[in-house]
């Protein structure tokens, strides 16, 4: 496992960015499983904004990691943030585009999507691979769609399933963790004091950790990075 802190939101994005580049370039095609939030956000305007020409986009392939059930064009869908900060603004075919149909049945959607990951990625070891899935965690420690309260789930049998948010009842679609693990490469992006507290638990490896599914996050491959702002590494 690696951290890597910088100063800020904006600089997390910026690294991550040249991080993603690199790796685009050393590969013949490259699948990646997208975060959505608001780190993210930065590092899809960033990669539109300076990455457009020089990432050969027909030999991307991107997917998500979680879902919440809502229509494509919802204001909450992570497909739609992914749409409007990034995919309108460079030259990815249509067809290399694989959302989670969250305007679908949850449950027949898992399914469906863990059928086009078995489909669509090279199978290694009996699962599909991934060659990036990229992270984000939530105040409480949650990853993906998988919440302290369901983190069960992490150990599922499926490639996906479908997750109800602990509050609002909203159901999602989420990668589980046999997916997650069996990357190539994990890749979080935290960031803010909201995350300081489970940052430290998760990384200092504190009991406490093992409730919150983000500890969980322990790809097969030992290729773990954490970008990380000030802000959210400020009690390492």
């Amino acid at each position: 496992m690696e951290t890597r802190i910088f100063e800020s939101k904006e600089s997390v994005a910026k690294a991550f960015c040249e991080y993603l580049v690199k790796l685009i370039a050393s590969k013949p095609t490259v699948h990646i499983a997208l975060s959505g939030g608001s780190t993210p956000k930065i590092v899809f305007n960033e990669l539109a904004a300076h990455y457009s020409h020089q990432i050969d986009w027909n030999k991307v392939f991107l997917y998500w990691g979680d879902e919440r059930c809502v229509e494509p064009t919802d204001s909450e869908s992570n497909y739609k943030m992914t749409r409007d900060h990034l995919l309108s603004k460079v030259r990815i075919p249509e067809v290399n585009i694989f959302r989670i149909q969250g305007e679908n049945n949850p449950e027949s959607e898992a399914v469906r999507y863990g059928r086009v990951l078995d489909e669509q990625l090279s199978m290694v070891g009996g699962l599909p691979q991934f060659d990036l899935v990229i992270l984000g965690m939530g105040d409480d420690g949650h990853t993906a769609s998988i919440f302290p309260d369901s983190i069960a789930k992490w150990d599922a049998p499926s490639n996906c399933v479908a997750v109800a948010h602990p509050v609002s009842g909203q159901i999602r679609v989420s990668l589980t963790g046999r997916i997650i693990n069996h990357a190539k490469e994990v890749a979080f992006l935290v960031t803010g004091i909201g995350k300081a507290e489970k940052v430290q638990e998760i990384l200092q490896n504190q009991p406490s950790a093992k409730a919150y599914p983000a500890s969980l996050v322990q790809p097969e491959s030992g290729k773990l990075i954490w970008f990380l702002d000030q802000e959210a590494a400020s009690l390492l």
